[in-house]
């Protein structure tokens, strides 16, 4: 296979650098921030479900303006990777096509991801709800944006920036970066799981858990379809209905843990 091979002119010591560079720039640098916020939880008094992780906060309380801007900043320089991603494919020669994030089968990629999610998000739902009633998980909060015009714009972008960044650089590029470097398909697998678990560590045992195996299901997908693109779509749509389902259900449900 093409990602099998090292890129003509590039050698694997090249390759394993650029590859903990990219991972140290986002999400590695994410699952060791969700690790020590994991120990930080653990260590307080009392369970994890008596404590809240939240996502979407707001930056600027009362200054709706200057909260959307850091919103928007936000949402931007964590996409930085992902250009990142996009340039160091574009030099060896095969660009984000080569890991099937573009523009060539938007339909079936949206229709493929809408299955996914579907299959997904009711099963997800119900292990983060028993697992935070065993305790092995905080009360997630998806978002806490002031009641203000822009809130719903910026959970869906918020929503569309994490699939991208995530499916792109956790499944796409270091599976192409693994198998370059020798690694074998059940190692990458387990490596890909395995990150995607600890940058939601954050949110308890049940959230490294959950989504470490959501990660087996998108890498054996993306082996079968040779896309990230109904990753993406699948990714973004299980968020976009938690962050604003939440945000239009918090309080007004009884199965939803609120804090």
């Amino acid at each position: 296979m093409a990602d099998s091979l090292p890129p003509e002119g590039f050698s694997r010591k090249i390759l394993r650098s650029e590859t903990l560079l990219v991972l140290a720039l986002s999400l590695g640098a994410s699952g060791v921030s969700a690790l020590i916020s994991f120990i930080g939880s653990v260590t307080k008094p009392g369970g994890l479900k008596d404590q809240a992780a939240t996502l979407n906060g707001s930056y600027a309380p009362g200054r709706p303006w200057l909260d959307l801007a850091w919103q928007l900043f936000g949402i931007a320089s964590a996409l930085v990777p992902v250009a990142l991603v996009a340039h160091l494919l574009m030099r060896e020669g095969t660009g984000m096509r080569a890991i099937g994030f573009d523009r060539t089968r938007p339909w079936q990629d949206l229709g493929r991801g809408t299955l996914v999610a579907a299959g997904i998000g009711s099963a997800g739902l119900a292990f983060y709800l028993v697992a935070r009633t065993a305790g092995f998980n905080l009360t997630v909060v998806p978002e806490a944006l002031p009641d203000v015009w822009w809130k719903y714009p910026v959970l869906i972008l918020s929503a569309v920036q994490n699939a991208v960044l995530e499916e792109v650089i956790v499944v796409g590029y270091l599976l192409r970066r693994l198998g370059q470097l020798g690694w074998t398909p059940v190692a990458a697998l387990a490596a890909s799981s395995v990150l995607r678990g600890s940058y939601h560590l954050y949110q308890g045992i049940g959230g490294f858990i959950g989504n470490m195996v959501m990660g087996v299901v998108f890498v054996l997908l993306y082996r079968r379809w040779g896309r990230v693109g109904p990753l993406v779509a699948a990714h973004a749509l299980l968020d976009i209905v938690a962050f604003v389902g939440y945000g239009l259900l918090a309080g007004k449900v009884d199965w939803l843990p609120t804090v």
